[in-house]
């Protein structure tokens, strides 16, 4: 494998088509399209600001690199990806891409970042600023997400989360197969338009939670005080400890909690209507 270390490039296309390249402690400057159609690259220390300077790579590695906010849209349509302790300032990160492993990586403008990528492993990612991370993503796997990005995933399919904290605003709508465990959900809309939602151990804060959702599973979770009409017209199970304000119109399910602050059923209910709300009987000794 090729070295270049502590070298300045920029301009159109600096590396074009380079092949088994480890770079050191390189700057990227200037320009546009650094690092293309190459593959097998190491990229080590390295500090870019260029535009667009990973497209169309196979195979390579991003370690202790800062991607300053010139370098916008850097990561496009390309695959075996790992990535570890890098700093990225820069906007609409991570498109058409697949087969990625991050850790300990910090996105601070996280707009329209990971865009239709497909197999994400990741464990310590933080998201911030920004709207609609994750878009139209697939086969998503994160320990330790903290986000306060706008309208977090969106139109995915098959995500697991675990440890998260996620602070938002319509998160997670037009999803299928989700499974979110010991996690912190806090923003209104949260899960509406769902197929297949698992919540273990999560806390739930915001308004109009949890709605048209279909095989809507909840084990072991808490609600803020504030959370209200939550459930509407869903298909739920839920295991609920401790209070929850305010239930409309959940459509069929069972919905059992320790205490129920008022359960909403009106005329725009939707059928079967046969949901079971109750309060879980306490045993006495």
């Amino acid at each position: 494998m090729e070295i270049i270390r502590n070298q300045h490039f920029e301009g159109e296309r600096p590396l074009f088509e380079s092949h088994h390249l480890r770079l050191e402690n390189v700057t990227i400057g200037d320009g546009e399209s650094a690092i293309k159609e190459c593959s097998d690259i190491e990229a080590v220390g390295c500090h870019l600001w260029g535009k667009y300077p990973f497209w169309h790579v196979h195979k390579f590695t991003i370690e202790n690199c800062q991607f300053d906010a010139g370098a916008r849209s850097a990561l496009w349509y390309s695959d075996h990806l790992i990535m570890r302790n890098t700093r990225i300032d820069a906007p609409k990160m991570f498109r058409e891409m697949h087969d990625l492993k991050l850790e300990n990586v910090v996105i601070n403008d996280a707009d329209e970042t990971f865009w239709r990528c497909r197999d994400i492993e990741a464990k310590n990612l933080e998201l911030h600023d920004g709207t609609y991370p994750f878009m139209f993503c697939e086969n998503v796997r994160i320990d330790g997400l903290k986000s306060d990005s706008k309208y977090v995933f969106q139109y995915c399919k098959n995500v697991e989360l675990r440890n998260a904290r996620i602070v938002t605003k319509d998160s997670f709508w037009e999803c299928e197969n989700i499974t979110i465990y010991d996690s912190l959900l806090d923003g209104e809309y949260l899960a509406w338009h769902t197929k297949n939602v698992r919540l273990v151990n999560c806390h739930l804060a915001g308004e109009q939670l949890l709605c048209y959702a279909d095989n809507l599973v909840l084990e072991n979770c808490t609600f803020d005080k504030a959370c209200d009409r939550v459930f509407e017209y869903s298909d739920v199970q839920a295991d609920i400890r401790g209070h929850i304000e305010n239930i409309k119109n959940p459509r069929s399910g069972h919905v059992v909690a320790d205490s129920i602050g008022s359960v909403t059923i009106d005329e725009n209910v939707k059928a079967p209507n046969n949901c079971v709300v109750e309060v879980r009987k306490k045993n006495f000794r």
